[in-house]
């Protein structure tokens, strides 16, 4: 028998209600940009207003208002304006206004928002190509004619767009990605010449000719960087019409409060604002007219309250209409930029936005899509990188300060897309971290199960150990979510791609692990990365791990009984880095160690640290590096201690002498630690050595003595033989003191007129003679000090030093016989004192005599006023030949007249 098929029966209308997308109602009032237009004559009164138009008579009872045209005699609001206020004035006035009109803009998202401009130069660094581009030239068309009829005007500014679209416009091809950049930029520049010419139409043009470059896709790799380029010049242009239409509301040269409602406006800036809205929605391309209104949005604001959130929901649906995915993604990221940055309360629209494109998220995966690939030799791993950026951003746009519930609503989502890993990879990027770590677990499910499509499982890992280094995870799940991501990481065969993971990662096991799973980790990097000197190549990543492993265990015991830690620095072989690595281990050092140690393993690794340090410096070595590698190296120096292992410690700073001798401040830190050494035994036996003791404060003086010679500036050998010559006078080496001494007078006469200060020729004389005053003060109480000093060592010495001035034994040399002890009043020592000071006065009245040119009379009055205070300080007056000077000096003091008045009455 046969059987008749029918066809099933379908009501056509209620399956296109059903299928339609969602449509937005839209109410424009009297105004429509497709409603018809009867364009008629009208003659204008005399206008008598402030911000309104007057009334006009028309030739004809059915005219409509043209948009386009105006009743303001002949000329449209976008000219009447410009020409009738002055345009210095009126920048001048509202320049202070709208400077803290776009602060208050900009903060309404706060400072934890990372804005556009941020990312700007890394998509232009990222999105490069080889490839050849080509760019539209357009030429400007024929200006209108002046005092032209009104129908007239409006029929040629028309005509003016319709050029723009109609041929009057050239192919520049093959131009390199630099020449595409300056074209760009030539159209920026062109853009605001017309504008300040007030050539608004060209302005238009430009803008209109620049958003049709989005919708090219040819060299596909590059769009995003084209898109960064193109939205710059869309912004200039959407800053030019706000502040345009801004400048007319101005009443009595008093802008707009910051907050002002549409009541405020005047009729002249609204209708102008309407005029440009209208303009735009003549554009016949989708693309051009949905970037150039999106540019212009924050301009509602002077129409109605309302009319920002009635425009988003329309041109998120205008989108749908965009049928390449990646110019689709890229409009939606801008519309949620301007979003963002004219009404960020209002995120539903941005959510719908999202939403929308994850319904036609399956079309990156259709035929045309595909097939465009293959014509431009594009691999879909690459491809699905361009997306990155405009995903990421509009995703950062709405999970900015979303509840968490958001983040689950997403979650849902994109395990209905089949766990798809860009999308992925963006949620992770987008929303706060503690809400990411808090669901851990359930994004390494996602990961294992996720349609890769191209996008590595790494990279997902990746992100999400970034949160985890900002937030920790629940307590129970932090060892399985290592493990979970660990085997992921160790499989990876590209040596870059598993570095880039594992610098990642290593903050995560240093956070919440011991020294063991830091040695695993860190082991497993040496595996992966020595094979063919990989290292090489990752040395940034590597300092990153070395950084971050130093930054979370300051116990250096801890950190170098890590079996795998030093091994790791073996890596750095490029002398360079491995400096730079070992500053960054003793910066953490100097900063976190509290106590001094002696703990060997953190010697021995320190001191071959140093070591590396220190072997880096050569003759090409600036000052200042050599300075920061010393103050390292000192700061270490100073935190060894053996406590009551006196002898321990000397041969500790023997070492390091043989170790650091060509960095001078080190050598200097190290004579002083070996003086405060013999000092601290001097304590131990309270002053009273031992045959032991002695012996060992000996060889501390004799480090000295050997070392001081070594070192470059003269002033400091001169304070070092003077210091040392007083710690051994201390301990009772007095042969060792004179011998100190002796070296720092022989040292004297090669003291230069000038020396170098801070990079500075400074004269000599200040330093020398404070050292002289201490020098002397220190050889008054050493004994038998008069033997070894020469009449002519102390003539050349009494020219910088006027007189000795008698001070307090210092508490040290308690225990030192000076010669007043030794000696007492025995003739033969008071003689050769009395001979000795007998040289050093005539050596000073000599040098006052040569003082007695006129342009040195005053140095000579206050040097013999000096000298007259010193002698009746410390003088016998009942010598008649003591007396009979100082009468003489002062009488040369006042000779002149430059003695001070007030002190010669005192």
């Amino acid at each position: 028998s046969c059987y008749l098929r029918h066809a099933r029966s379908r009501n056509y209308v209620s399956e296109a209600e059903m299928c339609k997308l969602e449509s937005v109602p839209l109410d424009f009032g009297d105004y429509h940009p497709l409603k018809p237009i009867t364009v008629t004559e009208s003659k204008t009164k005399k206008m008598n207003r402030k911000g309104s138009t007057s009334s006009t008579s028309s030739s004809s009872s059915s005219s409509v208002m043209d948009p386009l045209s105006s009743v303001l005699d002949g000329t449209d609001p976008l000219s009447l304006f410009a020409a009738a206020a002055d345009p210095v004035t009126s920048a001048a006035t509202t320049d202070g206004a709208r400077k803290k009109r776009e602060k208050d803009d900009s903060s309404a998202v706060g400072s934890d928002f990372e804005p556009w401009s941020s990312k700007r130069g890394e998509i232009l660094a990222r999105y490069t190509t080889t490839e050849k581009l080509s760019i539209v030239k357009f030429f400007t068309g024929k200006a209108a004619t002046t005092g032209s009829a009104v129908s007239e005007k409006v029929r040629t500014r028309l005509e003016e767009l319709d050029d723009l679209e109609e041929g009057s416009q050239k192919e520049l091809l093959n131009l390199t990605q630099q020449d595409y950049m300056n074209r760009i930029e030539e159209l920026n520049q062109s853009l605001k010449d017309a504008w300040s010419s007030d050539q608004k139409v060209k302005a238009l043009k430009i803008v209109i000719q620049c958003s049709k470059l989005l919708s090219d896709t040819t060299v596909i790799q590059f769009y995003p960087s084209k898109f960064v380029l193109i939205t710059d010049i869309l912004d200039t242009f959407g800053k030019l019409v706000y502040e345009r239409i801004l400048s007319m509301c101005m009443d009595n040269r008093v802008s707009l409060p910051d907050s002002f409602s549409p009541d405020c406006v005047n009729d002249t800036a609204k209708e102008t604002c309407l005029n440009w809205f209208f303009k735009i929605a003549s554009i016949r391309e989708l693309i051009p007219r949905f970037y150039v209104e999106a540019a212009i949005l924050k301009c509602n604001k002077f129409l109605s309250k309302m009319g920002i959130s009635e425009c988003l929901p329309r041109l998120t649906a205008m989108i749908r209409g965009i049928g390449d995915p990646l110019v689709a993604v890229y409009a939606r990221a801008y519309l949620c930029r301007i979003g963002m940055e004219v009404a960020p309360q209002l995120k539903e629209s941005l959510n719908k936005n999202f939403f929308d494109f994850l319904l036609t998220f399956k079309q990156i995966h259709g035929d045309t899509v595909q097939n465009q690939l293959v014509v431009q030799c594009v691999e879909f791993p690459l491809y699905l990188t361009l997306y990155s950026p405009a995903i990421d951003w509009i995703l950062q746009c709405i999970a900015y300060r979303a509840p968490e519930v958001l983040l689950t609503e997403m979650m849902e989502r994109c395990k209905k897309l089949g766990n798809n890993a860009l999308l992925l990879n963006s949620v992770m990027s987008a929303f706060r971290a503690e809400f990411i770590a808090a669901r851990s677990m359930d994004f390494i499910g996602m990961i294992k199960e996720c349609d890769e499509s191209g996008f590595p499982k790494h990279l997902l890992f990746c992100s999400l150990g970034l949160n985890l280094a900002l937030a920790d995870p629940p307590e129970n799940d932090r060892l399985q979510i290592l493990n979970e991501a660990w085997k992921v990481i160790t499989k990876l065969k590209n040596p870059q791609d598993y570095i880039n993971c594992a610098e990642v990662w290593v903050e995560y096991t240093c956070r919440h692990f011991t020294k063991r799973e830091v040695s695993t980790v860190l082991a497993d990097v040496i595996k992966h990365m020595t094979p063919d000197r990989a290292f090489e190549d990752a040395y940034p990543q590597l300092q990153s791990i070395i950084q971050k492993v130093i930054t979370y265990i300051h116990d250096f015991s801890l950190l170098f009984s890590v079996e795998k830690f030093l091994p790791f620095l073996d890596m750095f072989q490029k002398e360079s880095v491995r400096v730079e690595v070992c500053k960054c281990i003793m910066e953490s050092f100097i900063k976190h160690q509290q106590e001094s140690t002696k703990d060997p393993v953190i010697l021995n690794a320190l001191l071959h640290v140093c070591k590396t340090m220190h072997d880096s410096v050569n003759a090409l070595t600036l000052e200042d590096e050599k300075r920061t590698l010393a103050a390292l190296i000192n700061g270490f120096i100073k935190m060894v201690s053996f406590g009551r292992d006196f002898e321990q410690q000397l041969s500790f700073y023997v070492e390091a002498r043989s170790m650091f001798c060509n960095l001078e401040p080190v050598l200097v830190q190290l004579i002083h630690s070996v003086n405060q050494l013999a000092m601290e035994t001097r304590k131990v036996m309270k002053g009273n050595h031992s045959r032991k003791t002695a012996a060992f404060v000996r060889a501390c003086v004799a480090f000295c003595f050997i070392t001081i010679p070594s070192l470059s500036g003269i002033f400091t050998r001169l304070n070092l033989y003077l210091h040392s010559g007083q710690v051994a006078l201390a301990n009772q080496c007095l042969s060792q003191a004179d011998a100190f001494f002796k070296a720092a007078v022989s040292l004297v006469p090669e003291v230069p007129r000038m020396i170098n200060v801070d990079g500075k020729m400074r004269p000599s004389d200040a330093f020398l003679l404070e050292f002289l005053c201490n020098f002397f003060s220190t050889l008054l109480v050493v004994p038998v000090s008069c033997v070894w000093i020469s009449s002519t060592q102390a003539t050349r010495l009494s020219k910088q030093m006027l007189s000795s001035s008698a001070r307090p034994k210092p508490e040290f040399l308690s225990a030192v016989d000076s010669n007043d002890a030794l000696y007492g009043g025995d003739s033969k020592f008071l003689a050769e004192v009395n001979k000795l000071c007998e040289t050093v006065i005539a050596q000073i009245l000599d040098h006052l005599k040569t003082l007695g040119k006129e342009e040195t009379l005053k140095r000579q009055s206050q040097l013999a006023l000096y000298f007259f205070n010193t002698i009746l300080a410390h003088g016998d007056l009942r010598n008649n030949k003591l007396n009979q000077l100082c009468v003489n000096l002062w009488n040369l003091a006042q000779k002149h007249g430059f003695a001070d008045t007030k002190t010669m009455v005192r």
